[in-house]
This record gives structure tokens, sequence and C-alpha cells, in this order.
């Protein structure tokens, strides 16, 4: 059957079958095909969920719908309830059996790709899709890159300049890819954002089309490569979307590892960002596979409730960060004017100790003056940026209150205190607890004071959906 919703049309096979009131079986997307889970049937109502591993119980899409003589009437919901699309389907039964595969965990590429040392610290930027979707063009990249020179972004570290879906347009007789009247020259961008200082990243995907339904790079992966060298690109963000309609879901691994052998083929060192969706445990293989950092969740929301849920599940990861391979919980929200001040320096500690990518997702033309300040904070940069590259991770979780702990070089340690709940709260650390000295010499790095030696620990206050960031230097 077709699914129709939001003006698109999208190819999905459903092989499922009813017992009782349970549904089994499973789905097949543009991503792929997977198993079904949660299915239940009442009357002529159904749904299910996707049951796709390792994701947020928040990043779990939901499909419900009725079946009504040869019409499926349908919506697709995620994130707690938030409908994503509703269309129609044809309803078909000329294959009632049901299509169930064990799907690996991980899909490592069969021969691994040596780092080839870019991004030893986790790259700074700006993303254009949070804020302009596919209805990006060359004048608003070039406005972005001015009001990060002018508002002093730049010069904080936000350097990528990364144009996503939406610039592509259709290929050449003889297969090269060209952009669409948006951007009528793609080598003078390029041109112009190294002239200000900056770096060009770009989008496209291992599949036929890309997910706003442009040209993606699959069967194109060597030519578009060294068109995206030609044109002066340093980064680029390669986004599942189609690919699963021409890459079996289990070789994920090598469909990356195909375009990152492509890149460095062509002799210029570009970044290799792998947007899939945190699918099947992207850090055991993506660093493996060419990636230097690699997505692990589902799109963020601009919403405290989004980035909460993606950021406070990423504990368990640490691990597998490090200099030039990094785990990505996706674009900053911050400035895109649905969170609070408070809300906006969480997201951006909790993004600090995740040494996490800082890609901007905001106009940055209209940046206010206390979201500035956030985002130009230099010692919680530092953190971010700290040459050892370790991932922070979480040491006290109570009630509302979280702490996290990131080594810094140095001997030195960040630490984070948040308060996910709705009043405010006595956040305390202890430091025999945290197993550190008697002594530590505190620093607030909100607030630039200096504690001197604090002997045991304290405690702090903390807003509701607030933080406080803390260098400790023993």
């Amino acid at each position: 059957m077709r699914l129709n919703g939001d003006g698109r049309e999208e190819p999905v096979t459903l092989r499922l079958r009813q017992d009782g009131a349970r549904l089994y079986g499973s789905i097949r997307i543009s991503v792929g095909e997977v198993p079904i889970g949660e299915g239940e049937v009442e009357g002529n109502r159904f749904s299910f969920s996707t049951e796709i591993p390792f994701l947020p119980t928040a990043q779990r899409t939901l499909y419900r719908g009725s079946v009504n003589g040869e019409r499926v009437e349908f919506e697709i919901v995620r994130d707690g309830g938030r409908t994503l699309r509703r269309g129609w389907a044809a309803w078909s039964s000329n294959d009632p059996e049901p299509y169930v595969r064990n799907l690996p965990v991980s899909t490592p590429p069969k021969e691994a790709l040596p780092p080839n040392g870019l991004v030893l610290t986790p790259p700074m930027g700006w993303n254009s899709w949070n804020r302009f979707g596919a209805g990006i063009d060359d004048a608003t990249v070039r406005a972005i890159a001015q009001a990060l020179v002018s508002s002093g972004l730049r010069d904080a570290g936000y350097v990528y300049v990364n144009v996503d879906d939406g610039w592509q347009g259709q290929r050449g007789p003889d297969g090269s890819i060209r952009p669409n009247a948006k951007f009528p020259d793609m080598k003078a961008l390029g041109e112009y954002l190294h002239g200000q200082g900056l770096k060009f990243g770009i989008y496209s995907s291992p599949g036929p089309k890309t997910c706003a339904g442009f040209e993606g790079s699959a069967g194109h992966e060597e030519q578009d490569a060294r068109t995206f060298a030609e044109w002066g690109v340093d980064y680029l963000k390669y986004d599942w979307c189609t690919a699963g309609l021409v890459w079996p879901i289990d070789q994920m691994g090598e469909a990356y590892r195909k375009m990152a052998v492509a890149l460095r083929g062509t002799g210029r060192p570009m970044v290799l960002s792998i947007c899939q969706y945190g699918l099947f445990q992207p850090w055991l293989w993506a660093a493996q596979a060419g990636g230097h950092l690699w997505r692990t969740t589902g799109d963020i929301g601009n919403s405290w409730s989004s980035l909460r849920d993606i950021g406070f599940s990423q504990a368990k990861l640490a691990e597998y960060a490090g200099p030039g391979h990094w785990n990505d919980p996706d674009m900053l929200e911050v400035g895109n004017g649905s969170l609070s001040a408070e809300e906006e320096r969480t997201h951006f500690t909790l993004w600090v100790m995740l040494a996490a990518p800082l890609l901007l997702g905001h106009d940055v033309r209209q940046t206010s003056a206390v979201t500035l300040a956030i985002l130009k904070n230099e010692e919680a940069i530092a953190v971010n940026q700290d040459p050892l590259g370790k991932q922070g991770y979480r040491v006290v979780q109570k009630g509302s209150e979280e702490i996290w702990m990131k080594p810094l070089s140095g001997g030195r340690w960040a630490m984070a205190m948040f308060n996910l709940g709705e009043r405010p709260i006595q956040a305390t650390a202890i430091w025999k607890d945290l197993k550190l000295p008697v002594l530590v010499r505190v620093r607030d790095l909100w607030k630039h004071e200096d504690w001197g030696k604090v002997q045991g620990g304290f405690s702090h206050r903390i807003e509701p959906h607030g933080c406080a960031l803390f260098l400790l230097t023993l």
C-alpha cells in the first residue's frame, strides 16, 4: 500500500498477522524493514509501534488508524502524542504472511577505516534544518554567515556553516549533481564562507532521495564526493532517509563506509556526519565506517520535553566518544523561541557535558542578548572543547536532581547540576561520594566566580529546569 499525507506519498508495505486482539509482523518504509511491536486490534481500528532498538521511548513511532472497506485511514504519532502525518492508504490482503526478521543490533563494515585526524574536538557551527527546513537559500546562508562573524560566534568557535536538505537540483547528462535555483553557484558559496573564516557543510543521503524528496547519492557516491570537493565542502551530513530502499538494513555500515572512502579518495579533508537516528547502536560501528560523529537519537524538537528526553538518555554512551569520533544527540534548539532562559542554559550545559557537537539551529540574525551570552560562554565552551575528549556521565540521580561529571585535561573535572523538576531544589555534591579529595577548588562557570577551596562538598539551589556548571580543580 502507499501512505499519503502532508502532500507527500511514500511506499509502505505492511505484513501483518492478527491473533485475537494482537498484531504481529513488520513494516517496510523508506528507512528499511523492521518488526512491529505492541500491535493491537479493536474492531476496525488498529495500532502498532515500530520496534526500533535502542532509541529513547519518546522517540518511538506509533501508527494508528482504521480499516474502512478498501481504505485505511491512519496517523503517525511521535513524542508523547505529537501527530507527524495524517493520510490514507489503499488496503490489500494479497500477501497475508508476515515478514519477521531478527535484525542485528549493529552493522560494522567488513573492513574498518582508520581515523584521519579530523574534528579532534566536537565540531561547532550552524545547521539550517531546525529553523528553515528545506526552505533554505544562498542569500540566507550568506546572511547567517555574516551574523556569525558580527556577533562574535565565529570567534567563539562556531565555524561550520552546514546547508541541510533542500539545496539539490537535478543531475546533469553526465550524472553530476547540480544545485537548484535557490543556490546558483555552490562553489562561489563555499569560497564566500571560506573568505569569512568559516567552513562549508552540505547534506546528502545514501538513498536515491533525501528526506525532503531531493536527489540523494545512491549510485553516485564517488561522483558526488568529487563534486563536493570541487565546491570546497568541509563537512557532509549523510542522512539515511530512503537508503533502506536500496541498501539492506543490515548493510548500513557498508553504505556509510562507501561514502567515507569516496570522500577520502578526493584528497580533500571532509568531516562525515552519520545521520541514521541511532538505529542499531552506531556507536559500536560508525567510527569503523569512517564517521566522525553519529546521531544517537531521533530528531530533536523545539521543546523542553524533547531536549530532556534526548539529552538525559545519553548517560551510558560516554565510553564511545573521543577525539575524532563523537556521539551526536542532534542540533541545538537554543534560540528558537520555545525554551526559557533556564532551559536554554540547561540545553547548552548538557550538550557541553556530553562532548556533543555544538551546531546552532536557530536564525543567528535574531539571537537575543541572553541567548548570545549563553552560546558565547567561553568557559563552558572550553569544557566541550577540552582536548582530552571525554564525554560526561551521570553520577547522581535522585528525584528531579541529576549530577554529571566530565573528566578534563590536567586532572580537572567539570561538574553539572540539573533540576528536571517543576520546583527549586538544593542539589548536593559530596566529594567523598564522587571519589574526590577532601579539598577541591571550585569555579562557577555560569557566574564566572571563584569559590576557592571547598571542603567536603556543597549544596546549591537549582531553579526548575535549570542547572549549574562548575570547574573542579583537585
